[in-house]
């Protein structure tokens, strides 16, 4: 039977470097952790396999399955997402809605999708592929970007919104991919929240970035900042079981400023059910 994550839980991101936090704080409700960071699904890092063996819901989180690429989604990733999510009992697994590679070429980033009926077609496909193979239902999770594609036809809110409906997929809403793209692009993130169908939510991210040369960028390497939290506010104020999880890749912090960061997003869960 999958793990379920219980409503308003509270998850980590799971790397190498935060695997003695995770095991010895039993309040974490899930973690999530990068599929292609587990090459061999039947030999499951030690930690990773004390945590589902304690019962922790375990999320496989993609990065490389390119799905709003041009080409199909590559069987041997999807195969292997989806032996993952067999090993881990995950309730679903979460990807994004990008593009990294286009034939042997890949940008080593997650790249954004045109916003085009044409693209939308496309990435609608490959989406439908990726559920066949998968045992588990599958989150679709927005990116940050530092550009837009000329010529869109459509705007993030209404692209997404369509793309769930046509796949019946769920949403992994990014909060501070959805500031970042606020903040770099000239709209106002509420607004955008309130055209996305959150009845899809899976569970929402929540990270630190960091501005250079006037541009933000969704780093993962530092604490979660005021604005994402603020948005999170919002989120959590319309759906207030939603699970939330902290991602933290990168500059890892001690465990007290790790703590830190949960309990901010503990109490802005909080004051989010209050108002919801």
């Amino acid at each position: 039977m999958p793990a379920e994550i219980g409503a308003g839980a509270i998850g980590l991101g799971w790397r190498p470097e935060n695997a003695s936090f995770v095991l010895a704080h039993v309040s974490l409700g899930f973690v999530e952790v990068m599929a292609e960071g587990v090459p061999e699904v039947d030999r499951l890092p030690l930690a990773l396999e004390a945590i589902r063996r304690r019962g922790m819901a375990v999320v496989p989180h993609g990065v490389s399955l390119s799905l709003g690429g041009a080409d199909w989604p590559d069987r041997y990733r999807l195969r292997h997402l989806a032996a993952l999510a067999d090993t881990l009992d995950a309730p679903f697994v979460s990807e994004h809605i990008a593009f990294v590679r286009t034939g042997r070429l890949d940008a080593g980033v997650l790249l954004p999708v045109p916003r085009t009926r044409e693209a939308l077609d496309v990435l609608v496909e490959n989406v439908r592929i990726a559920q066949q193979e998968l045992p588990v239902p599958l989150a679709l999770e927005n990116v940050a970007s530092i550009f837009e594609w000329p010529e869109a036809e459509l705007d993030e809110a209404d692209f997404v919104a369509e793309l769930l409906e046509r796949t019946d997929a769920l949403l992994l809403l990014d909060v501070a991919n959805l500031y970042a793209n606020g903040r770099n692009h000239g709209f106002d993130p509420v607004t955008h929240l309130d055209r996305l169908p959150l009845e899809r939510l899976a569970y929402v991210h929540v990270a630190g970035g960091t501005e250079v040369a006037g541009t933000y960028l969704d780093t993962h390497d530092c604490a979660v900042p005021r604005e994402v939290l603020s948005l999170l506010h919002e989120v959590t104020s319309r759906c207030p079981a939603v699970p939330v999880l902290l991602e933290r890749d990168r500059n890892h912090p001690c465990e007290a400023e790790l703590q830190a960061d949960l309990d901010r997003i503990a109490a802005t869960q909080r004051r989010g059910a209050r108002v919801g």
